[in-house]
C-alpha cells in the first residue's frame, strides 16, 4: 500500500473518531443529568457565582464599623455582626467574590500549565523523564508551609494567593493528565494522524487534548475546591487580601478580635459558604467522573 493510500485511509478513520467524542459528550451529559447528586452540586456552584456577581445588588459592602456589635442572628441580621458591628451576612455575601475568583483563576492557571505540561511530556518522550521528576519532586514538598513563607515573602494580595495555589496545583493536574496522554499517544488514530502532518502541535490540539478532556475537567473541579480550601487557610493565618472580603478573612478577624468561642454565628456561616463550595465541586467532579464512565452508565 503507498503513503498516499494510508493517508487517505488516516483522513477517513479521523472523522468517526470526531464523531465518536461527539456522541461520547452527549451520552456523559445524558447520564449527568440522572445523577441527583451531581445536578444538585451543579445548581449550588450556579447560585454561588450568581451571588458572587450580584453581590452589590444582594447585600451594601460592609462598612468600617457599625452597631450594635457582636448581635446574634435576627431580623435586622440575618448572620448576626462581628466585633465591629459590621453584618456577617454582607460579608459572606461579598466575600463569595474573592473565594470564586481564586478558585478560577488558580484552577485555571494550574490547569492550563498543567496539561501543556502533561501533554508535551507524553508526546515527546525525551521530555518525559525530566517532566517526572520535577513533578515528583514538587509533590514531595511540604505544601502547605511554602504557601506560607512565599505569601509572607512577597505580600498578602488576592494575585499572591491567586499565584501561590496555582504554583503547588499544577504537578497534581500534570500527573492525572500525563496517564491519560500517554495512552491517547499510542494509539492509532494518533500514529495516522503523524502520516497527514509533521506538524506536532496540530497533532496535539486537534487529537490529544480533546481525547484527554474529560480527564481535564475533573482536574479543573477538583483543583478550584483545593484552591478555596488554601485561600480560605492563608487568609486564616492573616495572609490573605486586608482589602478585600473573603471567608477566610472573617474567621482570622473571629479569632484576632476574641470573639470565636463566644459568638458562633462569626464561625458557622463562612465556614458552611466553604463547605458547601468546596463540598458542591467534590460531588460534580465524582458524578461526572461516574457520567462518563461507561459502566457506570449501564448500571
Amino acid at each position: 500500500m503507498t503513503q498516499a493510500a494510508v493517508v487517505t485511509e488516516a483522513a477517513v478513520g479521523v472523522e468517526p473518531v470526531a464523531l465518536s467524542n461527539g456522541r461520547a459528550a452527549a451520552q456523559t451529559w445524558r447520564a449527568f443529568r440522572r445523577e441527583p447528586l451531581g445536578m444538585l452540586a451543579l445548581a449550588v456552584l450556579i447560585l454561588l457565582t450568581v451571588v458572587a456577581c450580584t453581590a452589590p445588588l444582594i447585600a451594601p459592602y460592609p462598612p468600617s464599623y457599625g452597631d450594635p456589635v457582636l448581635a446574634p442572628p435576627s431580623g435586622a441580621h440575618w448572620f448576626g455582626t462581628d466585633s465591629l458591628g459590621r453584618d456577617v451576612f454582607g460579608e459572606v455575601i461579598w466575600g463569595s467574590q474573592q473565594s470564586i475568583l481564586v478558585a478560577v483563576a488558580a484552577s485555571a492557571i494550574a490547569i492550563v500549565v498543567g496539561t501543556v505540561v502533561a501533554v508535551a511530556g507524553a508526546y515527546f518522550r525525551r521530555l518525559d523523564g525530566f517532566i517526572s521528576v520535577v513533578v515528583d519532586l514538587t509533590l514531595s514538598l511540604p505544601v502547605l508551609p511554602l504557601m506560607i513563607l512565599i505569601a509572607a515573602l512577597v505580600g498578602p494580595s488576592t494575585t499572591t494567593i491567586i499565584l501561590v495555589v496555582a504554583a503547588f496545583s499544577w504537578p497534581e493536574v500534570t500527573r492525572l493528565v500525563r496517564s491519560q496522554a500517554l495512552t491517547v499517544v499510542r494509539l492509532p488514530y494518533v500514529d495516522a494522524a503523524r502520516l497527514m502532518t509533521s506538524s506536532p502541535l496540530w497533532i496535539i490540539v486537534r487529537h490529544v487534548v480533546p481525547a484527554v478532556t474529560p480527564v481535564i475537567v475533573v482536574s479543573v473541579v477538583v483543583t478550584a475546591s483545593r484552591a478555596v480550601l488554601s485561600a480560605a487557610g492563608l487568609a486564616f493565618l492573616g495572609l490573605g487580601d486586608p482589602n478585600v472580603w473573603s471567608w477566610g478573612r472573617i474567621l482570622y478577624e473571629a479569632q484576632q478580635s476574641g470573639a470565636m468561642s463566644s459568638a458562633w454565628w462569626l464561625t458557622l456561616f463562612p465556614s458552611i459558604a466553604i463547605l458547601l463550595l468546596v463540598l458542591s465541586a467534590t460531588l460534580l467532579s465524582i458524578a461526572y467522573n461516574d457520567a462518563r464512565n461507561p459502566k457506570s452508565r449501564k448500571r
